[in-house]
């Protein structure tokens, strides 16, 4: 958690006496202060972007109560950060403070309050918080890592075959059209065996990065495996698919392997389309597939269209016919 986000508070006090107070005292402290005199307000400022992690909430204010903002706060969606909330309160019935902890509370201080008694529960409140934090970090970062693939950050071959059974779904769903490209690196095996495994890495790097800059927001990206890539291109028929694809040869084409000025790394693909008829995921696969080796044996650095059960007629772009604008 940054520093900005565990040193704001709000005090949430109906009475302009206690809420100076609470002000001089957390301000002392180091904290940045945001104020609200009653319940609705505190409630506003604490479901709206870049709220308060830390809440003081006085139990007894007009309009809504502090359990009650609680309580409301608490039902707001889970992805929303957590704000950690003590209750003032003047009530020392045992009851009364378990009704406020099961309010959604996560402590409570008794008025007048103890001023070391208060600094202490708020540095509670920070420590759970930024260990909260550092737990949802590390969640999403092994999140990262079970779906992308580790050298190049793209999809993992799970993912973006999930992502295609997804897509044909939503075309039998919704129709439509989408197409994929196969790519895969024109004699890799020599770049490694010439320049090197970490040459081949840093190839499938840049690789992957070009891919990423040339395709659509909306496409996806991923490692098929080796040195073979998948793109899903949605909302796109036969001849836009290609013209993708050709987008990402070229721009393949005109890098340079970061070291190795000299290395000149091209990609083949092969492009499916699934028109309107809704070919299967494995069919269209499965053409890809088979226009990816015809780009190979026409020579490589070029992308073939694949026929469809349509009978599209083939089509192919090669580095000869379309020059880089």
């Amino acid at each position: 958690m940054s520093e900005e986000k565990i040193l704001k508070v709000l005090i949430a006090e109906d009475s302009a006496i206690s809420r100076r107070v609470l002000e001089a005292f957390a301000l002392k402290r180091g904290y940045e202060v945001v104020s609200a005199s009653n319940g609705q307000e505190a409630l506003r400022i604490l479901t709206q972007e870049g709220a308060p992690r830390l809440a003081l909430l006085d139990w007894m204010m007009p309009g809504m109560e502090g359990t009650e903002v609680c309580r409301k706060l608490r039902e707001q969606p889970v992805e929303r950060p957590y704000t950690y909330v003590l209750l003032l309160t003047a009530r020392t019935e045992r009851e009364d403070l378990l009704h406020g902890l099961q309010a959604g509370a996560d402590d409570y201080i008794r008025k007048p309050f103890d001023p070391p008694e208060l600094e202490a529960r708020l540095r509670t409140g920070q420590r759970i918080l930024d260990l909260q934090d550092k737990l949802i970090a590390a969640r999403e970062e092994l999140r990262f890592r079970a779906t992308h693939d580790a050298l190049t950050g793209l999809s993992n071959r799970g993912v973006i075959l999930e992502e295609l059974s997804r897509e044909h779904a939503r075309q039998e769903r919704e129709g439509g059209t989408f197409g994929i490209i196969l790519a895969d690196i024109d004699h890799f095996k020599e770049v490694n065996d010439l320049h090197g495994h970490i040459c081949g890495d840093d190839a499938l790097r840049e690789i992957a990065s070009a891919m990423k800059e040339s395709v659509r927001p909306y496409d996806t990206v991923g490692r098929y495996g080796g040195e073979e890539f998948l793109i899903i291109v949605p909302e796109a028929d036969a001849e836009s698919a290609l013209g993708i694809a050709e987008r990402i040869r070229r721009a393949i084409e005109a890098r340079r392997v970061p070291g190795h000025a000299d290395l000149r790394v091209t990609v083949s693909c092969g492009v499916a389309s699934s028109g309107s008829a809704a070919v299967p995921p494995q069919l269209l696969l499965r053409l890809a597939d088979e226009a990816l080796y015809r780009a190979k044996e026409n020579g490589r650095n070029r992308c073939e269209l694949a026929e469809t059960s349509e009978k599209a007629e083939p089509v192919s772009f090669s580095s000869s016919r379309f020059q880089p604008r």
